[in-house]
């Protein structure tokens, strides 16, 4: 006689149950007469990942023992990265060896563990290889188009082999819309929205999928679209987007979390901050097996901390960012300094200028390598055009990291964003030697190293290159040698290739510079005649927003004094020209004419030419008249000096 085991397993080899419950509920009938059947345990654990209930899944595993588990490894790997094991996950599937199925698991493992490299090398090998199943040469080509995207979210675009999205691209919504999330992290945001309208187009003319699901497919694109309008500045359009997505109908929460976020950024009919806060913080806790990626998460922390500031609740803030703030080693994470930043902000109750300066500077005795600190004392400086206390403190940085022997405090000191504000500075006081003397140093540390950053150098080689120092000149040759070296494409380090070895090896650059635009070609649509007739462009003045030109005969015209309504008497009228002595006393205008006999004489004794008092003294006594006489009061008699005494 047959054991229920062995008749449960003939009897599922022979039917064909689609029904995954049934196929449950048989497995567990038969295993409680018969525990240790691996077959049956097998079937179980497969029937409970059809039911997407990997938990369960997971559970029978550890009760039937290593056995099963050996059976089951790319299964099992699986189901630990559903339920967001993904370390384990991995670790399983890169141990199983030769097994196309493995490598799918290790690859999506990598890509939510945020191992992106990883996931696109492994994307490359399986794309590379002959497809196993039908529909699966489609799914690389999805999966390596999110790959590549989220390579270029986290600055590692220089793995991405494609950046141009290709005709097959273009044929189905999916690889659309991460061809759009390519374009918009490389700042393409043009060609990000043509991408991401072709994506909802794809989506709406599938007739394949039902009404709700085209919806479930819009709204991540949807909201993806909202911020690149606000990105681009198109805030009508983003309101109106904005209004249109329902959070409640976007089924990931992690995707209804950033929608709700995206909506309060590109809404400007929220003026209530109050509400603000109440509505971002609304949303639910994310589990774990659908949490937001790290680039992600770090900016809904800052956005959140950027409501609690405009709530006023600052001190929050403080506490907040000051435990992210512990370490007080330098560093160009974007994330860490934004939180410094924040931080100061709430030490300065968000106030600028003087008053915040007077909070935040006391933080720098207590953090004085904190980048992100001392960036937002240098800016508030700048806003206060305080230029020479910026570059100060900016120098004092400089010097304490400059003394530093640890190797990463080097790294911060010659990061390319350190650089260019140095530059900045001393550019805009004219210290043209401190500019090259700046970028020769940042250049000598980065050129021998694997990750330079080429813009940097880029840079550096350019202002050495325009130097009369040689030994500037071979620097820059040198710069410029690596350069054309790791990319001979490149038009710029081409040009800089042959600027710099011109003079001293001209046949050793001939052939570069023959694929070089001739200068001819440059400036044929240029107007000589035009650009002079049209005279010279006047200097712009520090607080100036826009370059004004004047032709090369013309005087300037005096700047017209704008005089404030509240100084103007109330019977001004504009049309008529004000008196130009009207700021003269009365009777030193022009038009003044005294009134009587006494008066007439005055004037003329000082008009310019008439006869002086003394003179007409003299003219009385010359006549024989002989005595002047003194005034007489009233009465007749003059007027005698009284004498002292009694009142």
């Amino acid at each position: 006689m047959t054991t229920p085991a062995k008749s449960l397993t003939t009897l599922l080899q022979r039917t064909t149950i689609t029904d995954h419950e049934e196929v449950l509920r048989a497995c567990t009938a038969s295993l409680r007469a018969s525990k240790d059947d691996a077959e049956t345990q097998c079937i179980k654990f497969v029937a409970l990942l059809k039911l997407d209930r990997y938990d369960d899944a997971l559970r029978v595993l550890e009760e039937c023992g290593d056995g099963l588990k050996q059976r089951v490894g790319v299964e099992r790997a699986y189901a630990l990265y559903k339920v967001g094991e993904l370390e384990e996950a991995r670790g399983i599937a890169k141990g199983i060896t030769n097994d196309r199925g493995a490598r799918h698991v290790e690859a999506q493992a990598s890509y939510r563990s945020e191992d992106f490299a990883n996931a696109a090398k492994l994307y490359r090998e399986l794309a590379g290889s002959q497809a196993a199943v039908a529909g699966e040469e489609n799914d690389l080509r999805i999966n390596s188009g999110a790959t590549d995207a989220q390579l270029e979210w986290t600055r590692q675009g220089a793995l991405v082999r494609r950046k141009k999205p290709g005709r097959e691209d273009l044929e189905a919504f999916e690889t659309a819309y991460n061809a759009a999330c390519g374009s918009i992290a490389r700042g393409e945001l043009g060609q990000g929205e043509v991408l991401l309208t072709r994506a909802k187009d794809l989506c709406n003319a599938l007739d394949e999928l039902t009404e709700q699901e085209k919806t479930a497919e819009l709204l991540p694109i949807s909201v993806q679209q909202l911020y690149l309008l606000s990105k681009l500045g198109k805030t009508e359009e983003a309101d109106k987007l904005a209004s249109d997505i329902s959070l409640q109908e976007i089924p990931d929460l992690s995707t209804r979390q950033i929608a709700q976020n995206n909506k309060l950024a590109a809404t400007p009919s929220l003026p209530n901050p109050y509400l603000s806060h109440r509505l971002f913080h609304s949303t639910e806790n994310l589990p774990k097996t659908d949490h937001l990626f790290k680039l992600q998460a770090e900016r809904m922390q800052q956005n959140g901390l950027a409501l609690d500031l405009l709530v006023s609740k600052f001190k929050g803030v403080v506490k907040t960012t000051s435990s992210l703030l512990s370490e007080t080693s330098p560093t160009t994470s974007a994330h860490i300094n934004n939180i410094a930043v924040l931080n100061a902000a709430a030490h300065a109750q968000s106030q600028l200028a003087r008053v915040g300066l007077k909070q935040i500077l006391p933080l720098i005795e207590k953090r004085p390598k904190d980048i992100g600190l001392v960036m937002t004392v240098i800016q508030l400086y700048v806003l206060t055009n305080n230029h020479g206390s910026a570059l100060a403190v900016l120098e004092s940085l400089i010097k304490r990291l400059s003394e530093s022997t640890n190797s990463d405090d080097q790294d911060v000191l010659f990061a390319p964003g350190l650089v260019a504000l140095q530059v900045s500075l001393y550019t805009q006081q004219g210290r043209k030697s401190q500019v090259k003397a700046v970028l020769a140093k940042a250049a000598s540390y980065w050129r021998h190293r694997s990750k330079a950053p080429s813009s940097l150098l880029q840079a550096a080689g350019l202002s050495l290159l325009d130097s009369s120092n040689i030994e500037d000149q071979l620097v820059a040759r040198d710069i410029f040698d690596s350069l054309h070296t790791q990319d001979p494409s490149s038009k710029f380090e081409t040009a800089g290739y042959v600027a710099a070895n011109a003079l001293t090896f001209p046949q050793k650059v001939a052939a570069e510079a023959e694929t070089l635009t001739p200068v001819a070609r440059l400036i044929a649509s240029i107007d000589v005649n035009a650009l002079e007739n049209a005279g010279v462009p006047s200097l712009q003045s520090a607080t100036s927003a826009t370059s004004r030109k004047r032709p090369l005969d013309e005087k300037p015209k005096p700047a017209k004094k704008r005089v404030r309504k509240s100084r103007l008497p109330k019977d001004y009228d504009p049309s008529r020209k004000p008196d130009p002595e009207r700021w003269l006393p009365l009777r030193d205008r022009s038009t003044y004419r005294p009134k009587g006999k006494k008066g007439r004489q005055k004037a003329a004794e000082k008009t310019q030419g008439g006869a002086s008092s003394e003179k007409a003294a003299e003219a009385r006594v010359a006549s024989g008249d002989g005595v002047i006489k003194a005034p007489e009061k009233a009465g007749g008699q003059a007027k005698g000096k009284k004498k002292k005494g009694k009142k």
